[in-house]
């Protein structure tokens, strides 16, 4: 199978996690207006699947190093598919949240709070279960992220508040999101041998793991999604005969909004093996960035905000980005 081999290599490939992580959700916005993100989902999370198996099959099961991908789903023990699929499910629920938390407050807003405070908690989890890397530089890199956080909140509040409506249900779908979201890698870093050169017995390869995962989201959305769609945070209830009534370019864009997101998922766990699990999931979700210029300058998030919003907003990437990069240089 392929695997990573230098840490600047690594570095290249959270960098690519960002971007895909941080542009998946641009599918969700061009879906059409007609189309509600709850049967935006079920696209999204079949092409999750669709993807990580491909990857299996295709970069999973060439080369000299590891093991091949079927091999190994073949040989690998319960209790580690296990960590890998209920990393599927909690990840399913944070980020169904974190979709709902988009269609109310916009990506500049979802992504800023919800995926900031993910990083801030995986990042921590990650360290304690693997501490790789300097721990001053990670965590002063994690506290500018924090700050800038909560810069993107005050700067959400002051634009609600000028609306005459109150930011309370958009935001708070976004902090549960990233308090669920913080969790999800590691139980999916702890399902895989630690060296992917050398196999270890029972235990599952990079590329079973994200597929393992993925069949853990797609089997929760029967639950979660299901639930949703008969209570949703706004709008009326919908039934699934709706899905089957949706355009091809539809389904079309959310499976492509899922084989995005799963390309960063799975290049974040490849790049973990030479950047230890914490510096590589803090450096994908310096999606975060990208996400915020996404909302801020494409799709006019913060249009007619009032005085003082902007040069927040500006102060906030200019925190994440220093942060992030305190973060690459922790290793």
């Amino acid at each position: 199978m392929f695997i990573v081999d230098s840490y600047s290599i690594a570095v290249i490939f959270c960098v690519l996690t960002m971007l895909a992580w941080g542009s998946w959700a641009n599918t969700q916005k061009m879906a059409s207006s007609s189309w509600r993100f709850e049967l935006f989902y079920w696209d999204y999370v079949i092409g999750i699947l669709i993807f990580s198996g491909l990857l299996g099959l295709t970069l999973g099961s060439f080369g000299e190093g590891g093991r091949p991908f079927i091999e190994d789903i073949g040989q690998a023990e319960e209790q580690y598919i296990q960590l890998a699929f209920i990393g599927g499910v909690l990840f399913n629920l944070a980020n169904i949240l974190l979709v709902a938390s988009i269609t109310i407050a916009g990506m500049s807003v979802a992504f800023p709070v919800g995926i900031g405070l993910a990083l801030v908690i995986g990042v921590v989890v990650n360290y304690i279960d693997s501490p790789v890397g300097n721990s001053t530089l990670l965590f002063g890199g994690v506290a500018l992220i924090v700050i800038a956080m909560l810069l993107n909140a005050k700067a959400y509040s002051k634009l609600s508040s000028s609306k005459g409506s109150l930011p309370t249900k958009g935001l708070v779908l976004a902090v549960v999101a990233g308090l669920l979201m913080g969790f999800f890698y590691k139980y999916v870093a702890n399902s895989m041998f630690l060296n992917f050169d050398i196999p270890e017995p029972g235990k599952l390869s990079p590329y079973t793991a994200v597929f393992i995962f993925s069949i853990g989201v797609l089997a929760s959305n029967f639950i979660f999604n299901s639930v949703l769609m008969k209570k949703p945070f706004e709008g009326q209830p919908i039934q699934i005969s709706q899905y089957f009534k949706g355009s091809s370019r539809n389904h079309a864009i959310g499976i492509l909004g899922g084989m995005i997101w799963c390309l960063g998922m799975s290049f974040s766990i490849l790049a973990s093996d030479k950047a230890g699990p914490a510096i590589s999931y803090g450096l994908g979700q310096g999606a975060t960035v990208v996400a915020a210029l996404w909302g801020i300058y494409i799709w006019k998030e913060f249009k007619g905000a009032p005085k003082g919003v902007s040069s927040m907003l500006n102060i906030m990437l200019v925190l994440y980005v220093i942060g992030l990069a305190l973060i690459i240089m922790a290793r």
